[in-house]
């Protein structure tokens, strides 16, 4: 080959070299680039930082999609936060209770309180420092827009008091969707084999009272003892089948006879006075003509998981309670 030859064939391989070198390259950044795509070249989503979701009294509500520091303004948050596995940061007393209701006491346990059943210490709830708030049954609206400035504010709890709703609302709140729905089927599961292992007895009539020093109340429709009582099938004897105007109705002691029915549950909201409270009530002439009294059909609960606001756990309890008393 002559030297012209030969740098003629150097000078055509450069080029086709060249191009070789390229394309592995472009090969090389192709398959780099991939770490962050599927197969398809299509990139994984970003998560969320918050969602949207439309509380109890239709108010739009955005909230992080993972909270971190969760406040419990009323029992039933307390209880459906717990329920869900989540901790409150900070949580308002119960019912006649100066921290959690008795049946929370034990998983409420250094949980500061910020308020009371008449509402949220504000300045308590600035200093628990909440990423969201679960405000409950909350309708002052003053209050509102003052708690709604502080962190996002969830009303959890409308006009019908439902538990059940008040827990689904709660677990899209909170991002445990799915933890709410499988203990709904849990209690529905429960409720159902508690149904059939009453026999004849899960159509007795079922009274429901709290007793203090003022007398005697009685827990009408439109509470949370009585849905978990519809869901059992019970009936109710008396002005406990209709609705009542408040959380309970208070009756005379002419007028007991609105509770006597086949089975009486009743207990105070202060649980270390009820140990002597139906040997107490049993020397009471109105009581004594009650029929649940007579055929021993009475049982002293906890007022304050039967006869308050309830909730998730509570419900699940009160089965429990009900089928001691009831199933032999």
């Amino acid at each position: 080959m002559t030297p012209r030859s030969f740098l003629s064939s150097r000078t055509h391989t450069r080029p086709v070299m060249a191009a070789s070198v390229l394309t592995l390259c472009a090969l090389a950044l192709s398959a780099c680039g991939s770490d962050d795509a599927d197969s398809s070249g299509s990139k994984e989503p970003a998560k969320a930082s918050s969602t949207q979701i439309t509380d109890a009294t239709g108010t739009k509500v955005e909230v992080p999609a993972e909270p971190k520091r969760v406040l419990a303004l009323s029992e039933m948050d307390l209880d459906s936060a717990l329920a869900l596995g989540v901790e409150p940061v900070g949580l308002t007393a119960g019912r006649g209770q100066k921290g959690a209701p008795a049946y929370l006491a034990d998983q409420a346990a250094g949980i500061p309180v910020v308020g009371a059943v008449t509402g949220p210490d504000i300045e308590k709830v600035v200093q628990a420092e909440p990423d969201v708030i679960l405000a409950g049954q909350m309708a002052d609206e003053q209050v509102l827009a003052q708690l709604r400035k502080i962190a996002p504010t969830v009303v959890t709890i409308d006009g019908t008091k439902d538990w059940k709703k008040s827990l689904t609302l709660t677990g899209l709140t909170l991002g445990k969707s799915n933890e709410a729905e499988k203990f709904l089927a849990d209690y529905d599961a429960k409720a159902a084999a508690l149904k059939t292992d009453l026999g004849d007895l899960a159509g007795s009539s079922v009274s429901v009272a709290r007793y203090s020093a003022k007398g005697t109340a009685v827990m009408q429709q439109g509470v949370f003892i009585s849905d978990v009582l519809k869901d059992l099938g019970f009936a109710r004897p008396g002005i406990q089948n209709d609705k009542g105007e408040g959380h309970s109705t208070p009756l005379s002691d002419e007028n007991l006879k609105e509770i006597d029915g086949d089975w009486l549950f009743i207990g105070t909201l202060d649980a270390g006075t009820d140990a002597d409270l139906l040997a107490e009530l049993s020397k009471k002439p109105a009581y004594q003509q009650l029929g649940a009294v007579k055929d021993e059909h009475a049982t002293v609960i906890d007022g304050s998981k039967w006869t308050s606001l309830g909730g998730a756990q509570a419900a699940l309890s009160v089965l429990e309670d009900i089928r001691k008393a009831m199933v032999k």
